[in-house]
């Protein structure tokens, strides 16, 4: 059988009108017996008839009709059977005894007789003892046949099977004189077995019912059967379900097959226990494997263990969990299934409550009495889950059910997780019972948390339904105390509020947030004409008091709403532009500020966010003018906005006449004088405050407390001050035709709005003063660097720069600093030119030092390692053979202001580098007979050695090293001992060739002249 046999195992074991029905071997044929086992065991084969597939058209069986018929008809007796089965075993003895005899007797008297001699006698004697021998032989050969045939009518007279005893099998077998291990007896048993299994297991369309493995086994044990031989009979029985699937041509019908064979392996290893692993070779037989035997297992143990799970209900017992527990373990069910077939089941139970809550909620002739029923169904849910709580936590709980617990609609068959929304509703109409009065109880809390976990609802859904229901009895239990008057009269509301809460248990904070719901929607209510009155402000006092609100939160609360219809009248108001503010719309905005019973602060923080956007609008045209002058005029417009708008709409909001010169603080005063004192040379400055007579001509100043300083960065607020005051500076530019364009130049009124303009981007007096003192700087700069082009600083030129100075109006000690950083700018480069061209050496630093000359900031740290490296390379290239550590260690460097170690290392490694340059610079000068520049390249090479000490220097040729000795020892003037005391060292000569060197009167340069002479 290939694996495709049992491959549709998982699914649900169902009833198939159109499967053939399990043959019950209705016709009784003759058995063909066959010994194919060792006396050990034996094995039968069994020939049985093939039934054929069952016709959908065809009427099925009945089961009491299989019943009657299981093992057929009685069978007849025929030959000398008839005969055997009368007697008794000592009667077929005593007549096998009489006939052998007999025939004996009669076969030597019949020769005696016929022939007269003995001879014959005894031959006659033979035969007739020959045949009556072999008539013993077929009576007594014929009695197993005959005790099987007894045995089956026998069988065959019960209705049922099942009430055949050992003892009947064993009184059958004594009364025919046979061993039940007969080969014909023992075939019979086997045949009456295996008809009985096959009526004990589900028909066509049926399942198991749970008590088939119970009667086989008892059966088995009455019958006697051998497990080896009844195994057999259960494989025979899978060879003809096998056979019948082949036989099958319809899809339905294989199904069935499949199903049957599933329900064969399922009881034959109930019935044969661990032994079935090796006494029901499925996997070699029919080709099924292991996992397919366990799957059948699983699926009908499942299938059993959930049948018995539905007798089952909401009353369920300790009894019925032990019960649950022994079927569980008979049908071979694991832990894990069973725990999750047990939640099933009381999921199941459960929803049915549920569903029966679910038609009465939504139905639409839901009265009160309907919501009753709806908690009741839900209280039957928790009724049951506490029972089922209870019973896990049992003192004999491990020999109950696996699976109690706490009951979750979530998960399984059910499609309550789609179904979210229909269990809210359900949560929520049993927290609205649990407060109908008023207050919840501490056990309907209990059961709503139960519940909760029943329906399967998250901690935040769950906590919004109960804020939602809760927050609405808590605002019916308010308006009654406050309708009642129970609120007020109490001496501490606080408490009274209080304690309210915890009868509903309702979160303090959440209640505070009602409390101030309802005074924002009284409020909203008072202020629908645009105004509060006093007795609305009373009213609110009293509200206040009663609900114990915070007065930050009302100060927010009338910040929003009233806020809200003063920003309106605002809006409206510097909608009106320059000239639609109007007495009318001054008074509505004056009654908005005061009606509303705005603080002044809230007051000004809307007409500032008002004002400031309209503010930004004229910035952001300003910024996209095509010129100054258009940019000016935009910035005009915007102080003109300030003053006749935004002034006025400030002093109607403080209740001020707007004709009252504002108080102008001292300290502002005295910081002004000192900057007038500090920076009363720059025209322009001076400008921005005009005189009492301009002031009075100019009208009221603007307001400064709207500003756009938080508005815009520091950059952009400089800019635009920048860009007007170069407009009051230059004056209104026209072009013409032509190219040309004509410049009008503005009076000083335009100062006064350049003042203005600082106020509303919130320039402090400081920012202001910069500004001017910038541009000053600016203009006065780059006139200066006019004059002083080559940075020679002359007295025409210092004339000329006091004139500018004048005429910018700078202060002369700003003017003094542009001046010098022009002129140390332009040194700074002519000494960074000079340094980089080498024509710039360490005396001449000291002389600009000396001068006081700011090396430091003119020269970089590079140059300045680049001159003290080019200063010590011409000290080991002067020809002397001096070196001063100290001038070339600390002196240098502390003029140049440089590192000293890192001073040394430069010194150190120019001194490596040239000590060899020096010696191989001296043997080429040797070579072309340059006296002079020989001693000159050996001073050096001194200067390196005492520098950085060195080694015995080498050379290939040694008499070249020997001549530059003789030439330096005679040189002139006369070199120190020490010096040429190391040379001799450095050169490596000897002291006895040194002295006969320096003994010598004829120099090298002699000795080589003769000999060039000689050659020629």
């Amino acid at each position: 059988m290939n694996p495709s046999l049992i491959s549709a195992i998982n699914a649900p074991i169902s009833p198939s009108p159109n499967s053939p029905l399990l043959c019950h071997f209705l016709p009784p044929l003759p058995l063909r017996l066959s010994n194919t086992q060792s006396p050990s065991r034996r094995r039968y084969r069994v020939s049985l008839p093939r039934c054929a597939a069952t016709s959908s058209n065809q009427p099925l069986v009945s089961t009491q009709t299989k019943k009657s018929n299981v093992h057929g008809n009685k069978k007849e007796l025929t030959g000398l059977q008839p005969i055997v089965e009368k007697m008794t075993p000592p009667v077929r003895l005593a007549t096998s005894a009489v006939v052998l005899a007999a025939s004996l007797a009669s076969g030597y008297g019949l020769g005696l007789r016929l022939a007269g001699s003995r001879n014959f006698a005894f031959g006659g004697a033979a035969v007739a003892g020959a045949a009556g021998g072999a008539l013993v032989y077929a009576l007594n050969a014929a009695v197993p046949e005959v005790a099987a045939i007894g045995l089956h009518n026998y069988v065959a007279e019960f209705e049922d099977p099942a009430a055949v005893t050992k003892d009947d099998v064993e009184k059958i077998a004594s009364r025919y004189g046979v061993n039940k291990g007969d080969e014909a007896f023992q075939a019979e048993i086997c045949d009456i077995y295996c008809r009985y299994v096959t009526s004990v297991l589900p028909a066509e369309g049926q399942s198991l019912k749970g008590d088939e493995v119970e009667k086989i086994v008892k059966f088995k044990s009455a019958l006697g059967i051998d497990d080896p031989d009844a195994a057999s009979m259960h494989m025979e029985i899978g060879r003809r379900i096998f056979r019948q699937r082949l036989e099958t041509g319809e899809r339905e019908g294989d199904a069935e097959q499949r199903r049957a064979f599933m329900r064969l392996v399922y009881v034959s290893a109930l019935v044969f226990g661990d032994a079935a692993s090796f006494l029901l070779p499925w996997k070699r037989v029919l080709k099924v494997t292991d996992a397919q035997v366990e799957i059948a297992i699983r699926e009908n143990a499942k299938q059993l263990y959930a049948e018995r799970l539905k007798l089952v209900g909401r009353d369920i017992n300790v009894e019925n969990l032990v019960d649950l527990r022994k079927a569980q373990q008979s049908f071979k069910l694991s832990d894990e299934l069973a725990e999750d077939l047990f939640r099933e089941h009381t999921r199941t139970v459960a929803i049915e409550n549920i569903s029966s809550a679910l038609s009465v909620l939504k139905s639409r002739t839901r009265a009160v009495k309907s919501m009753a029923l709806v908690v009741e169904e839900l209280e039957k849910v928790l009724e049951f889950n506490n029972l089922l709580v209870s019973l896990k936590s049992h003192a004999e709980a491990d020999q109950f059910a696996r699976g109690l617990g706490p009951i979750s609609l979530l998960g399984g068959e059910s499609d309550f997780e789609r179904r979210m929304d229909d269990l809210k509703l359900l949560y929520r109409a049993y927290l609205t019972d649990a407060l109908s009065s008023g207050r919840i109880e501490e056990n309907k809390l209990v059961a709503m948390s139960q519940l909760r976990n029943i329906l399967g609802l998250g901690t935040r859904e769950a906590e919004a339904i109960s804020v939602d229901v809760t927050s609405k009895a808590y605002r019916k239990r308010l308006a009654n105390a406050v309708t009642s008057g129970d609120l007020e009269a109490q001496d501490s509301k606080a408490k009274y509020l209080q304690k309210l809460c915890e009868e509903l248990h309702f979160d303090a904070q959440k209640a505070s947030a009602i409390h101030e719901e309802i005074y924002r929607q009284k409020l909203q209510q008072y202020v629908t004409d645009g105004e509060l009155s006093d007795d609305n402000v009373a009213a609110l006092l009293r509200l206040r008091v009663m609900l114990c609100i915070p007065q930050q939160t009302i100060e927010a609360a009338h910040a929003e709403i009233c806020g809200t219809i003063f920003e309106k009248v605002v809006r409206e108001a510097i909608s009106s532009g320059v000239d639609g503010y109007d007495a009318e719309t001054r008074k509505s905005v004056r009654k908005a500020a005061h009606g509303l019973r705005l603080s002044r602060e809230t007051a000004m923080s809307i007409a500032s966010k008002a004002a400031r956007r309209v503010f930004t609008n004229y910035i952001r045209r300003a910024r996209s003018a095509e010129n100054r002058t258009e940019s000016a005029k935009e910035l005009k417009k915007m102080i003109a906005f300030n003053t006749l708008v935004v002034t006025e709409m400030v002093a109607d909001i403080k209740g001020e006449s707007s004709d009252k010169e504002p108080e102008e603080e001292p300290v502002q005063v005295k910081e002004e004088d000192a900057e007038d004192e500090e920076w009363g040379s720059l025209e322009s400055l001076r400008k921005t405050r005009p005189d009492k007579e301009l002031s009075e001509k100019m009208g009221k100043p603007g307001q400064t407390e709207i500003t756009l300083k938080d508005d815009l960065p520091d950059r952009d607020r400089i800019d635009l001050y920048k860009t007007y005051l170069l407009y009051c500076l230059t004056g209104e530019v026209t072009r013409i035709p032509f190219g040309a364009q004509i410049t009008t130049k503005r009076d000083d009124s335009e100062y006064l709005l350049l003042n203005q303009l600082g106020g509303i981007l919130g320039l402090t007096s400081k920012e202001i003063v910069n500004i001017h003192v910038g541009l000053a700087e600016q203009a006065f700069r780059q006139q200066a660097e006019v004059i002083l082009a080559d940075g020679q600083l002359t007295k025409a030129r210092v004339e000329q720069l006091d004139e500018l100075q004048k005429q910018v109006g700078l202060p002369q000690s700003q003017a003094e600093k542009v001046i010098k950083n022009i002129t140390t700018t332009k040194m700074a480069n002519a000494i960074e030119t000079a340094v980089n061209q080498g024509r710039l050496n360490i005396k001449q630093i000291r002389e600009l030092k000396e001068a006081n000359v700011s090396l430091d900031s003119m020269i970089a740290v590079s140059l300045r390692e680049k001159l003290f490296k080019k200063t010590v390379n011409d000290i080991f290239s002067s020809g002397t053979g001096e070196f001063d550590e100290t001038e070339v260690y600390e002196t240098i460097p502390s003029d140049l202001s440089i590192d000293v170690e890192k001073a040394k290392g430069v010194v150190h490694d120019l001194a490596r580098s040239r000590l060899s340059n020096s010696l191989i610079q001296s043997v080429a000068l040797l070579r072309q007979r340059n006296r002079k520049g020989v001693v000159s390249s050996l001073n050096d090479l001194l200067a390196c050695d005492k520098a950085v000490p060195s080694e015995a220097l080498s050379w290939e040729v040694s008499e070249e090293l020997s001549d530059l000795y003789d030439i330096y020892s005679k040189s002139d003037p006369k070199p120190a001992p020490e010096k040429l005391s190391r040379l001799q060292y450095l050169l490596g000569i000897d002291d006895s060739t040194a002295t006969a060197l320096r003994e010598m009167e004829d120099g090298a340069f002699s000795s080589a002249a003769e000999e060039g002479n000689f050659v020629f």
